[in-house]
């Protein structure tokens, strides 16, 4: 609503003070700055005003209407979350015209909101069910449509029902607004509206990178990851197959909230402990394979310093991450000329897979077609990653099957497994021990500092000091931040850096690594010599396979759960891991980035374009 419609006439009570203006809401008085919505005022005192279409990380849109609320003055009931308030008003949240309007509105989403609640991903974690058992629906007033309207659409790791969309385009926001992608948007009037992409393509061929943000923030079954857990099971079950999985840190830090427990909670000795019992044959550390990545790519960008600044060779800098596949098919599609920047290093989760089905295999005596490889990741870009033709570098498929959180946290629930109340076990031998270098991945900012600590020992030849493992520069959750690093001496082999300041970015979010490319193309980043970029807001804690909710105090909770969890590791550097140590003493033997690294755990990269993915 527009604010010149906003009634400023003073109620009694109600008189602004200072810049800030007072309200009341509910009897309650509360001061809030010129422009906070009746929904933020609300919250601040702790009055709840239900929601379908608002997210704390989206613009309003008010396309539900279930939040309205009695504003004295107005005719007609008003949207909380899009009503600005630029006066004194006087606010009711809870009247019986706001009650009948708020059944009215849940009575017309429910007579078209087509599917079986016992049969969804999202039974119980469904907003739309939960407020319909808040208002006591227990009938279809206006009757309820039985038949499906739309094909159910498993064309990606993200399965489209719109049958089950309520419409509060919330998805949309998610992929135009957040992450600056734009594949789906709203399609026909009135009764024919409904999601899709243009022309109603399959999803990847519409430039979504798969990251899973619309399905972490739609309030309903609309939008779900695709299901892997019966193929785990059958996989489980049959005695010729050997099944390993990975997990990676950012789910550790997030699984907990599967089982009411505050997000950030620790229990990864818990869930290693559920995954044995689930029946898995090992239980690994995908941080082992995070210490790998900084081994190699550490190694490739000091390469690249080598050749621009001894050999004055024309080298692609700044160097850019290649961890997170949704940022790379972002790339590929939409930057194509930007793929020399990109480390050539596959994600942690694709060297495990190369790692398991070659080094593994050879130390365990296992053909590498009877093993499974399993992983348990925060991300569903991770489905599409493991798919990709370049990850067969094994001779197979080097990772099976990617898990999301919530899929996990649904096995261990269907096992009759408590997970807060399971005894802790450490991970298997021999790819069970990380650093806490590795840990951190999980967070935006997280591969940078990993880097720093490793490489400034490299280089320098001098031990980081423990309290200096903290790069706070690099930490928080700013969409884009930067840190220098002086090289005041170096050893012998990396004697060209020595005086030089090496300058990191980190940043986080498609739409800020759109950004970051519109100024690298532009000459603005010619001084930096390493990017750091995520997909998702927060980095890999606030994956589209994370637990739902989301949001940013969720995300910052999770973070600090890391970071503490990093504090206690005894390893913190990627290079003083003794595993990492033995795998380039027995298997890779020619060092990073020699020939057999490379072939198990680098790649390349596909300009796509506009074309079919």
């Amino acid at each position: 609503m527009s604010t010149e419609t906003v009634n400023t006439k003073t109620q009694p009570g109600t008189e602004q003070i200072g810049a800030l203006i007072r309200v009341t809401i509910d009897g309650i008085p509360v001061q809030v700055p010129p422009q906070t919505t009746i929904l933020e005022a609300a919250n601040k005192i702790g009055v709840r005003i239900p929601t379908l279409c608002h997210h704390p990380d989206l613009k309003p849109a008010g396309a539900c209407r279930i939040c309205v609320v009695e504003v004295e003055g107005q005719r007609t009931l008003q949207s909380a979350c899009t009503y600005p308030i630029s006066g004194p008003l006087n606010i009711k949240t809870w009247t019986p015209d706001v009650r009948r309007a708020r059944r009215f509105i849940l009575d017309l989403l429910l007579a078209t909101h087509v599917g079986n609640c016992y049969t969804c991903q999202r039974n119980g974690n469904c907003e739309l069910q939960k407020l319909a058992a808040e208002y006591g629906v227990d009938m279809f007033r206006f009757g309820h449509d039985e038949k499906a309207r739309y094909e159910i659409k498993e064309d990606a790791p993200i399965v489209r029902d719109m049958n089950k969309c309520i419409l509060c385009t919330r998805c949309v926001r998610t992929c135009q607004d957040l992450q600056a992608v734009g594949a789906i948007d709203v399609h026909g009037r009135g009764d024919h509206a409904h999601i899709t992409t243009f022309m109603d393509h399959p999803l990847l061929d519409a430039l979504c990178v798969a990251c899973g943000q619309c399905a972490n923030r739609c309030p309903t079954g609309a939008l779900t990851e695709h299901d892997d857990t019966d193929e785990i099971w059958d996989a489980i079950e049959n005695p010729k197959k050997h099944v390993v999985i990975q997990t990676a840190p950012a789910p550790r830090a997030g699984i907990g909230e599967c089982f009411d427990l505050p997000a950030g909670s620790s229990v990864t000795g818990q869930l290693n402990t559920a995954l044995k019992r689930i029946g898995f044959d090992r239980v690994f550390d995908t941080n082992f394979t995070a210490d790998l990545t900084i081994m190699e790519e550490g190694t490739e960008l000091l390469l690249r310093l080598k050749d621009a600044l001894l050999e004055k060779k024309p080298v692609a800098l700044p160097q850019l991450t290649s961890c997170c596949p949704a940022w790379i098919k972002l790339i590929e599609h939409v930057a194509p000329d930007c793929l020399s920047y990109l480390s050539t290093c596959k994600s942690p989760q694709q060297m495990f897979g190369a790692i398991i089905k070659t080094y593994y295999a050879q130390k365990q005596g296992l053909n590498p077609a009877d093993i499974v490889s399993v992983s348990l990741m925060p991300c569903t870009a991770k489905k599409f990653e493991r798919e990709r033709s370049e990850m067969h570098s094994s001779g197979l498929q080097d990772v099976d099957y990617a898990l999301t959180t919530r899929e996990v946290a649904k096995m261990i629930k269907e096992a009759g497994l408590d997970l807060p109340k399971l005894p802790t076990s450490d991970f298997d031998d021999p790819l069970g021990l990380g650093s806490g270098a590795g840990l951190i991945f999980g967070n935006t900012g997280g591969v940078m500092e990993a880097a720093i600590r490793t490489a400034y020992e490299l280089v320098t030849g001098e031990e980081v000091p423990f309290e200096a493992l903290r790069v706070t520069p690099v930490r928080g959750m700013d969409w884009m931040r930067t840190a220098e690093l002086p090289i005041k001496k170096a050893v012998q082999a990396w004697k060209f850096l020595e005086g030089a300041t090496l300058k990191v970015m980190v940043v986080h979010g498609l739409s800020n690594a759109q950004k970051m490319l519109d100024m690298l193309r532009a000459g603005e980043l010619k001084d930096y010599h390493f990017i750091e970029v995520m997909c998702c807001p927060g980095g890999c804690i606030g994956g589209g396979g994370q637990p739902i909710p989301t949001s940013l105090e969720i995300r910052k909770a999770r973070s600090n759960g890391i970071y503490s969890e990093d504090e206690r590791m005894a390893i913190r550097k990627s290079h003083l891991n003794p595993v990492i140590k033995k795998i380039y003493e027995e298997f890779l033997t020619e060092g990073p980035c020699g020939h057999k690294s490379h072939h198990l755990l680098h790649t390349h990269y596909i300009p796509r374009g506009n074309r079919i993915a």
